[in-house]
């Protein structure tokens, strides 16, 4: 089943259970102008935008522009534009003109760019790192920028990573520790200023071998604005595809989506690491 067919299938199924169900989220991630799908904490930003280079599954042949596009073509909306360190605006800015207003996009928002990227044709802005200055919440920068920009324009990413039973936001690719725990008490004083929510589990991003499924089922509970999860999402494969040797690649069933669903009582929606059809025989197709 297609990706399309998912998010349509997600609102038939909606309007026929009372309930809403879990939906197929797309994104871009962009690492050095070009998508790539890294596996979560391997990629070190420091201050001033440089590190070390991601462990990577896979690095597209296409430009991010032709996946928005493909998105378009499908109408695979609220998906996400992810700029992952330095020498990524441009890429950015490509995709974002090749379906205006449809994707969002993340990466060094803060309060003095944020309405510029809206109006290079971003749905919504994506505000991460710059809400923790020194790795403390500050919660009088998401009420200014939830002011400026108007709060439906605004997403906040706390992606986080596990210690013992608990699940801490990481900053700066997912290395440095801030002082937020996710759970329900910062979630809702989160939701107040913004109209998404981000969340990455960064332990298990990129890896493709489960996701998180307690954090899944704690977000269902938490949450009362959208959500999208990202982090270890997988496919099983069904066989080969009836192509031309350049195109074999495995389709898969994406039955995460329907555990995502099934954990968050349809209030979680889920996103595979660009999932793109990078030609690699492991990418998921959108056809």
């Amino acid at each position: 089943m297609s990706a399309a067919m998912m998010q349509s299938d997600s609102t038939a199924e909606s309007s026929r259970s009372g309930r809403r169900r879990s939906c197929f989220r797309p994104c871009i991630d962009l690492h050095g102008g070009v998508v790539k799908q890294i596996v979560g904490g391997t990629l070190d930003l420091t201050e001033d935008g440089k590190g070390e280079g991601p462990k990577e599954n896979f690095v597209a042949k296409h430009p991010p522009s032709y996946y928005a596009d493909l998105y378009r073509a499908h109408d695979l909306r609220g998906g996400h534009i992810i700029k992952l360190g330095p020498g990524n605006d441009e890429a950015a800015r490509e995709a974002l003109k090749a379906w205006p207003d449809g994707m969002q996009v993340g990466g060094g928002m803060n309060e003095e760019n944020a309405e510029d990227w809206l109006n290079a044709g971003a749905e919504k802005v994506i505000v991460t790192s710059w809400l923790f200055p020194n790795a403390t919440c500050d919660m009088d920068r998401l009420r200014r920028l939830s002011k400026k920009i108007g709060k439906d324009r605004l997403v906040v990413d706390i992606s986080c990573r596990r210690r013992d039973k608990e699940w801490i936001v990481a900053m700066n690719g997912w290395k440095t520790l801030t002082d937020m725990k996710v759970n329900r008490e910062n979630i809702q004083q989160i939701e107040e200023y913004c109209s998404e929510l981000l969340i990455h589990a960064a332990d298990v991003e990129g890896l493709c071998q489960g996701i998180d499924e307690e954090l899944v089922q704690r977000l269902g509970e938490w949450v009362s604005i959208p959500c999208t999860y990202a982090g270890g999402a997988k496919g099983k494969s069904r066989g080969r595809l009836s192509m031309p040797p350049s195109l074999l690649m495995d389709p898969p069933d994406l039955s995460d989506l329907a555990l995502v669903d099934k954990l968050s009582n349809g209030k979680v929606d889920l996103t595979f690491g660009s999932y793109v059809d990078c030609l690699t025989g492991r990418a998921y197709r959108i056809l």
